[in-house]
């Protein structure tokens, strides 16, 4: 494996959010809302011996219990998204979460008991929170990552994450969603989503 693909892989990981989540407040309650994710990434030891789909089936329930796929999914359409039917929107939603968690079944075929860590002390922003945390390999240079979340009691979801603790996804997304809508509308971006999740559910 390359370095620049280990990373990518650990940067896929990260944004996963199986980390175990500082101490305090806020930060101490997002985290429980993750422990069932994490949980789940004791599974994924032998993820090659899974295969693509194994991995897929494990991490499902992990994707959807710690992100807001229908938050992010419509941030990620921008103005398009209340022209589009209800039902595209549901639909959008469904074929964005199995587009997330096929990428990231398709990236944890390498996942080998990195270390994550993160600092005790989380920041508000507003109504959310961003925990600051690392993605430590056991060869090469820790991957920085940030996780905003949003979320009251024991109930908090990921809306975010930001790559080497900077590079939004969101904001990533939003460019590609909205270039698809613009020329293809709502039923070229369902089109393209699956397609994007079959690829991936077939390397």
């Amino acid at each position: 494996m390359t370095h620049a693909m280990s990373r990518r892989r650990l940067l896929a990981m990260s944004a996963l959010g199986f980390a175990s989540l500082g101490a305090g407040g806020r930060a101490a309650r997002a985290a429980e809302a993750l422990d069932p994710a994490a949980a789940r990434i004791n599974g994924m030891k032998h993820a090659q011996d899974l295969g693509v789909q194994g991995r897929y089936e494990k991490l499902a329930p992990a994707v959807r219990e710690t992100f807001d796929s229908a938050t992010m999914t419509r941030v990620a359409a921008g103005a398009s998204w209340n022209k589009i039917p209800p039902d595209k929107q549901q639909a959008l939603i469904e074929a964005f979460e199995r587009m997330t968690t096929a990428s990231y079944a398709s990236q944890f075929a390498a996942y080998s008991g990195q270390q994550f860590t993160v600092e005790p002390k989380a920041t508000p922003r507003n109504a959310d929170v961003i925990v600051r945390s690392r993605l430590v390999p056991a060869n090469g240079d820790p991957v920085t990552f940030n996780y905003l979340m949003r979320g009251s009691g024991a109930d908090w979801k990921i809306e975010d994450v930001y790559l080497d603790g900077t590079i939004s996804q969101l904001a990533v997304r939003r460019s590609e969603f909205s270039a698809i809508l613009a020329s293809d509308g709502p039923d070229g971006l369902l089109s393209k989503l699956k397609a994007q999740s079959d690829g991936l559910l077939k390397s």
